[in-house]
């Protein structure tokens, strides 16, 4: 069975068996192999598991996903090949003892420098790009002053019906 093996220092040894057709790896605990990190997204990226392989899709996170030190956003990952999710390395093995890339020592990987860290963004505001669109003020006030006239309508239409009862 395919694996994930860490290879970064403080995380050295930790595994994920890679069972299920999709799996989510990223810092919040809803991923099926979370990882408390800081370098690495609330959902980084997913590995898709087939019968044709098995393929890294990045989740749009912010310190990328890379295959082999390549920065990749959907890529097809072999065994021996290093997986690096921000700051975090981990090794494909196939569970066959694959004939793959010699095992990389701890004393070899090494932090990425630079990069935002969280004390960097004390006091100041991010600003995030929605998906969604805002309204412009124009269509704003087409609708107000159309709530505002309806609203007069109704309004007149009440005095003129109560003055014209009958007394």
């Amino acid at each position: 069975m395919a694996k994930l093996v860490v290879l970064t220092e403080g995380f050295a040894g930790t595994s994920f068996e890679l069972k299920s057709e999709r799996t989510t790896i990223g810092r919040l605990e809803d991923n099926l192999f979370p990882i408390a990190e800081s370098s690495i997204s609330g959902h980084h990226c997913e590995v898709l598991v087939s019968s044709d392989g098995i393929v890294v899709k990045d989740l749009n996170s912010t310190n990328g996903t890379f295959i082999n030190g390549k920065q990749i956003s959907q890529e097809k990952l072999k065994p021996g090949q290093v997986l690096r999710l921000g700051q975090i390395e981990m090794r494909l093995e196939n569970g066959a003892g694959s004939g793959a890339a010699p095992k990389k020592s701890i004393s070899q990987t090494m932090p990425i420098q630079g990069g935002l860290k969280l004390d960097d963004l004390e006091g100041k505001t991010r600003v995030m790009e929605s998906p969604f669109k805002k309204k412009s003020n124009k269509t704003n006030k087409i609708f107000l002053f159309g709530g505002i006239g309806l609203g007069v309508v109704i309004v007149a239409l009440i005095i003129y019906a109560i003055t014209q009862l009958p007394k």
